[in-house]
């Protein structure tokens, strides 16, 4: 049994991990911790807060004790809008209070792209304009070339959980183009986990979305790697393990 911790702000797609387990397989747990997030808005004062020591810290007892053998930041925003450095720091810390390997979705989404050998990728954000150009910049300082970028202007993470498939799909396609390597969902209260095959059967490419990559990253911490093309092509890699 493979566990692994999640710290995730507030409640709005945590449902997605309970899903992305059941298509796992059988001898992964996904263990999900909620943190305070103060103010629910994609603004940059806002997500520094909700990304602060404290607040992470507050959540990583609960992981520790249920055997997490890694532990991930389940945050987007509250990581990328730190900067490359500043995230890079907000890992280490918590690395250092978990006790345990640990990263963030931002990350993921830069170690899953390397993965990929995807370099040119368009982002389909739901993020206000200022905020999704931060996320840009954090991709490009790992290497990812944002070919396009939407901002949808989403201030809460609540509404965001509230889209539907057939919005998300708007907004993919609405990114996407010929020159575009791969499309990216960047938030977790985005519900994506039953969508990710279809999203990548209609735009004929991989689509990495932000739990998706969360959970996938929390695997590369701890040294796992499994198949299971239920969650796209960033699952069907080699060397796997069959999900079962």
């Amino acid at each position: 049994m493979t566990a692994l911790g999640f710290l995730y702000p507030g409640h709005s797609a945590e449902d997605d991990y309970p899903r992305l387990e059941q298509l796992l397989g059988s001898d992964v747990r996904l263990d999900v911790a909620h943190t305070d997030i103060g103010e629910d808005a994609h603004r940059v004062d806002a997500l520094l807060e909700m990304g602060s020591p404290e607040r992470l810290t507050a959540g990583v007892e609960q992981l520790r004790l249920s055997g997490a053998e890694a532990v991930v930041w389940a945050c987007t925003s509250g990581s990328f809008v730190y900067g490359w450095e500043g995230a890079q720091g907000q890992v280490r810390a918590l690395a250092r209070s978990a006790g345990l390997p640990a990263s963030s979705t931002s990350f993921a989404f830069v170690h899953a792209a390397r993965e990929l050998g995807v370099r040119r990728v368009a982002v389909g954000a739901t993020y206000p304009d200022d905020v999704a150009a931060l996320f840009a910049a954090f991709l490009r300082a790992g290497g990812v070339e944002p070919v396009t970028l939407r901002a949808s202007g989403v201030i809460t993470a609540a509404e965001v959980g509230t889209w539907s498939y057939d919005e998300v799909l708007t907004l993919a396609r609405a990114v996407d183009g010929p020159d575009v390597e791969a499309v990216l969902l960047p938030d977790t209260a985005l519900h994506t986990a039953a969508h990710i095959p279809d999203l990548e059967k209609e735009l004929g490419k991989p689509v990495l979305t932000a739990n998706q990559v969360t959970v996938w990253e929390a695997l590369r911490l701890a040294d796992r790697k499994v198949n299971a093309p239920d969650l796209g092509a960033l699952f069907t890699k080699e060397p796997l393990v069959q999900a079962g």
